[in-house]
């Protein structure tokens, strides 16, 4: 029998952006349907970022057997039970699981339907045989790995971010198709532990990054002996005896055991009925306005599902901008000026606000690129990391727009640059605050203060201190 249900907020979907909204609600004394077709926790538990940092954490002490010898310690090739591997990426996931369970939810006070959900109206959804009708619907359906048109792909076995991090057989060599954030990033962590792989990219690898940063990211990988072939295409698939092999734009074949298909996403809003709801959408998304909210007043899409940032981070403050906005009726606008994001890599990348290409394109010549590299900084040289760089934009009066990190923990340390574009602070308060030494967030400080450096030490300063040096002590 069909139910009528009438919450004071209906959230479709439960991965990072549907959960914080579902449990912020509730909590603030709402009644909340959450419907969920497939896994708690979304893409981010289940096959993203948990899995594939677990997956990463593995391979670099791997890594850490082969890199001794600058240390004094003899490297040795470790021996990797890849079952073992994978049940570690397992048991992380079990870990954090319990956070994200329809059973904390509940216990929240959350209604959780494990139905597929469309719109039957503009403020009414059917889930199974339930009826919702609600004056608040948020979207938070994520996204889903974007295929692309090789032929011969759809015979051909292949992984995909959904389905990796089931394997439990290490393949011999990896083929990857794509060399953006999740290409790379898996591309390191088989290598490292044991695989051959090679890498297909169509345009440059993370094309999205500021190319002097990236560069010390591919420079790493092909380093350890992975295979990158950018401005390359695979013109088909096909099965071989062996696994599978790929034809390449210029006549070449590569074979290998086995295929990773990492060419970007697409955002999961198809069963929706979004139409039967008045809902603006096109292949980027569902289109939103910088509230978040859809052509429908009494619909919000926010996630992965909008097409804007498919960053778990961005997902989470969406959530929280809705419940600002929607629900305490305050200020609440997306700013697209303060999105980070990171790649975990080693070493690490990491970015936020604008790259030195995109000041360039906005402001021109009237920005000004900082660098420090940390091969400059003490703490980088007794850990034997010092492949990498900080690069800061600023306009000409100090107002910064944006930082990138290619290097060690740089996920950690682009934080202090995100807090000052969030709080909009200027170059002066970055050259001013006191780290602890040694520490890489020294490489802050240092990049900030040679915004002063040509002022500090030039002419006219050194003509006032030499004055100011001739009178009787003050």
């Amino acid at each position: 029998m069909s139910s009528l249900l009438t919450p004071d907020v209906c959230v479709v979907g439960g991965g990072s952006a549907g959960l914080v909204v579902a449990a912020g609600a509730a909590q603030l004394g709402l009644e909340v349907v959450l419907v969920e077709r497939a896994l708690m926790g979304g893409d981010c538990l289940n096959f993203g970022c948990v899995p594939s940092k677990a997956l990463i954490a593995a391979a670099r002490a791997a890594q850490a057997q082969r890199s001794g010898a600058a240390f004094g310690i003899a490297p040795v090739e470790p021996a990797i039970d890849f079952g073992k591997v994978m049940d570690h990426v397992a048991g992380v996931i079990a870990a954090i699981a319990p956070n994200d369970s329809v059973e904390r939810f509940e216990k929240l006070g959350v209604r959780v339907l494990p139905e597929e959900a469309r719109f039957v109206g503009r403020t009414e959804l059917q889930a199974g045989p339930h009826r919702i009708r609600s004056k608040r619907i948020v979207l938070a359906t994520g996204s889903r790995p974007a295929l692309p048109p090789v032929p011969g792909l759809t015979d051909v076995p292949h992984f995909t971010n959904e389905t990796i991090f089931a394997n439990r057989v290490l393949p011999a060599h990896l083929v990857v198709l794509g060399g953006g954030p999740i290409g790379l990033e898996m591309a390191q962590a088989f290598r490292r532990l044991g695989s051959k792989v090679t890498v297909l990219e169509a345009a440059t690898c993370l094309a999205k990054d500021d190319p002097e940063l990236a560069a010390i990211v591919v420079a790493r990988l092909r380093g350890e002996g992975i295979a990158l072939h950018e401005r390359t295409r695979a013109t088909r698939v096909e099965r071989t005896a062996g696994g599978i092999a790929a034809v390449l734009d210029s006549g070449a074949r590569i074979e290998g055991s086995h295929l990773l298909v990492a060419t970007g996403r697409t955002p999961a809003i198809d069963g929706l009925g979004l139409d039967q709801a008045g809902i603006v959408h096109d292949r980027r998304g569902i289109t939103v306005d910088d509230s978040l909210r859809t052509s429908n007043r009494n619909v919000w899409a926010i996630g992965d599902c909008n097409g804007r940032y498919a960053f778990t981070h961005m997902a989470g403050h969406e959530a929280s901008l809705f419940i600002r906005g929607a629900l305490f009726r305050a200020p609440a606008k997306l700013d697209p000026a303060i999105v980070p994001w990171a790649t975990y890599t080693d070493p690490e990348l990491a970015q936020v606000g604008l790259n030195e290409r995109d000041a360039r394109a906005r402001h021109g010549d009237r920005i000004k690129v900082l660098r420090w590299n940390f091969a400059e900084n003490d703490r980088a040289q007794t850990e034997r990391e010092t492949d990498g760089l900080l690069k800061v934009v600023t306009d000409g009066r100090g107002r910064i727009l944006g930082a990138g990190i290619a290097g060690p923990q740089a996920g950690e340390l682009i934080q202090s640059w995100c807090l000052a574009l969030s709080a909009r602070l200027r170059i002066s308060t970055l050259a001013g605050f006191v780290p602890p030494y040694p520490t890489l967030g020294e490489t802050a400080k240092r990049a900030a203060g040679s915004y002063y450096a040509g002022t500090l030490f030039g002419p006219r300063t050194r003509g006032l201190v030499r004055f100011l040096a001739r009178l009787p002590v003050w």
